[in-house]
């Protein structure tokens, strides 16, 4: 068997249980999905294949993008009111690539990719935990991750699963010193969501960071990295599933005297390229600089400084017995996430995960976007768990942290339904 083959097999079998774990939940999660879809005669699958934006995801695949904007007259209340040029590219490509290979219909590949890339989201983010904090630490971020109150976004036909894919392994590269993979997988996470600006801002940091330091000590010779205490390094310069390499490779580390400054450069180079070229095709397309943003100002999507979200807030605390049930959960999400992301901070996280958690919260503050969606643009902002994993790793009692997580779970079920069939807002 190759070696690296075996690497694989070995780093699988060590993220067994989170992935078990993980599936677990959102199992339950989706059987409530089609027990309260057969109880109200909608069926499931079709709902979660062609809720809100994942419609528009599908028929993005079927029939290609809008050639600009709509007419000024066209009814806000319809679909000819709005562009598809806001939805990133690489979620509909993979539609069409399953669709053309398979038996599937659209409907049915979106939800396969997004199911497939659900587990290799909570094995990135198992990966990038462990490597953090042990293994587990890991095993419980990915369940904490599958029964957010939000989750069932994870089994839609959205694009959330696969951003959290390319994003947690992406880091994970980072972290290991991958810096060509990490930048591979930023660009590719910049063809699926806008918010992957947030990503490519910690790739960059990282980069940069690693990049001065290792011109600094090139500049200036002093003790070998090995022999800095640890304390001075960033993290531990092993992975969890082996001490110097992963399944894909040698880790490239950018403090070795081989390995020079142009790695962490280069990732840091390719690590924007995905983003920058669809804004820059959607300009093209409709020939106008500005075509994406005015693309998103239709959805209205703008960054506000948070003035919007602040003025939300305000109103649902002086009036929250009025407020639907779903501005109150992202009322409660947003606060939660202030929380743990100044906990990151607190318990100086490595700077990557910092940058990529903090980033995301700005984004779904400020945007000035329907309220609703706030929480779902959290989701993929894993590092802000690790603090309350590894709080539940510290619990002594299996029992109470198989209370706790049972319950998130049920919780995170019972609301994912809510959202699906009663809700009246994109979740």
């Amino acid at each position: 068997m190759p070696a690296r083959l075996r690497r694989l097999r070995a780093a699988a079998g060590e993220a067994a249980p989170a992935l078990l774990g993980f599936a677990a939940v959102r199992v339950i999660g989706v059987a409530v999905l089609f027990y309260w879809g057969h109880r109200r005669g909608r069926p499931a699958a079709e709902r979660m294949a062609t809720l809100w934006d994942a419609q528009l995801y599908t028929e993005v695949a079927a029939a290609g993008y809008d050639h600009g904007l709509p007419s000024p007259g066209a009814d806000t209340h319809t679909r000819d009111a709005y562009s598809n040029l806001a939805f990133f590219p690489l979620y509909p490509a993979l539609i069409r690539l399953v669709r053309a290979v398979t038996p599937l219909g659209f409907p049915s590949a979106a939800l396969l990719i997004t199911w497939v890339a659900s587990l290799a989201a909570a094995w990135g983010i198992f990966a990038v935990a462990a490597w953090c904090h042990g293994r587990r630490t890991g095993v419980l971020a990915a369940v904490v991750w599958g029964a957010l109150p939000h989750a069932v976004v994870e089994s839609l036909a959205y694009t959330e699963a696969l951003f959290t894919a390319l994003a947690a392994w992406s880091l994970y590269a980072v972290l290991t010193r991958r810096w060509i993979w990490a930048g591979a997988l930023c660009s590719l996470a910049g063809l699926t969501r806008p918010t992957a600006v947030a990503l490519v801002a910690a790739v960059v940091a990282a980069a940069l960071a690693a990049s001065m330091r290792t011109r600094g000590r090139r500049a200036a010779p002093g003790p070998t990295e090995a022999s800095r205490p640890t304390e001075e390094r960033w993290g531990p310069t092993e992975g969890w599933w082996g001490p110097t390499e992963g399944w894909w490779g040698p880790t490239e580390g950018w403090w070795g005297p081989t390995e020079g400054w142009w790695r962490p450069c280069l990732g840091a180079a390719i690590a924007p390229l995905g983003w920058l070229g669809f804004i820059a095709w959607v300009g093209a397309r409709m020939d106008r600089w500005d075509g994406y943003l005015a693309v998103q100002r239709l959805w209205h999507s703008r960054f506000d400084g948070g003035v919007s979200t602040a003025r939300q807030l305000w109103h649902t605390c002086l009036h929250p017995a009025s407020a639907p049930l779903t501005t109150v959960v992202v009322a409660l999400v947003l606060c939660a996430g202030a929380f743990l992301c100044a906990l990151t901070v607190a318990q100086r996280q490595p700077l990557p995960l910092v940058v990529y958690g903090l980033g995301l919260l700005v984004i779904a503050v400020g945007d000035s976007a329907f309220f609703a969606v706030r929480a779902r643009f959290l989701l993929p902002a894993f590092p802000l768990l690790l603090p309350l994993a590894a709080g539940l790793a510290r619990v002594r009692s299996g029992g109470v942290r198989l209370t706790l997580l049972s319950t998130a779970a049920a919780l995170s079920a019972l609301y994912g339904a809510y959202l699906v069939f009663v809700g009246s807002h994109a979740p």
